[in-house]
């Protein structure tokens, strides 16, 4: 049985996550910001913007490290401003390097570690209004092959590119009934993506049948980005 650290866990994609390992007989260790998660007894609270996590109450050897921490801040470009871009920057970037500085020891004493980060589909895909996400997530995805390479053979790192999936982070973008038919349509598979679907891939990556996968940008995306009909 493997033990993990996820980043992130008290909702959507992680929360899904967490549970799919648990039942497989994993330890998952979590963080939550505001909510409370029900089903772990390893659970810190963390701010990630405010950069105080501890690494105390993780155990010596983690095998897996997933960092689910991410915003959707879509604006038209001539709106960006530099607080918010530099904030978006720390969330989704800056915040995901501090803390496997944090624990990367931990991850050097597994016989076969495995890293899993969060990009969006909107990275490889261009999109109206969102070059913001797609820049701190572009970052995410060189950080990806970059620490791949630094990392090998002991750990793998990997990411998952998502197209939109229905989680708290997307709520307002699927707040209707309306929304989410177009939006469901936009995808060749004809649904929007669950957090179970994104879930499933990043369970596999942690599992020793991905043990030849690294450096890898993994499109769960419903087709979005392959396949135009």
């Amino acid at each position: 049985m493997k033990t993990h650290l996820i980043i992130g866990a008290s909702s959507g994609i992680g929360e899904a996550l967490a549970d799919i390992l648990r039942k497989t007989g994993d330890t998952v260790y979590t963080t939550f910001n505001t909510n409370i998660p029900s089903k772990t007894a390893f659970a810190q609270r963390l701010d990630v913007m405010e950069g105080d996590f501890n690494p105390d109450y993780l155990p010596d050897v983690l095998d897996g490290f997933v960092y689910c921490p991410g915003s959707i801040d879509l604006k038209a470009f001539n709106k960006l401003n530099k607080s918010d871009f530099i904030k978006d920057l720390e969330l989704q970037v800056w915040g995901a390097v501090y803390i496997l500085q944090k624990v990367l020891s931990r991850l050097k004493a597994s016989q076969q570690a495995s890293v899993v980060m969060f990009s969006t589909v909107a990275v490889q895909t261009g999109f109206n209004y969102h070059s913001q996400v797609a820049i701190s997530k572009g970052a995410i995805e060189g950080l990806t092959r970059s620490l791949a390479a630094e990392f090998a053979p002991k750990i793998r790192v990997n990411a998952i590119a998502p197209s939109l999936t229905d989680t708290p982070l997307a709520a307002r973008l699927l707040n209707s009934e309306q929304k989410k038919i177009v939006n469901a349509d936009r995808h060749p598979l004809k649904r929007i993506g669950s957090a179970q679907d994104i879930a499933q891939m990043a369970a596999f990556l942690l599992s020793d049948n991905a043990s030849w996968l690294t450096g890898q940008i993994l499109r769960v995306d419903g087709g979005m980005s392959t396949i135009h009909s």
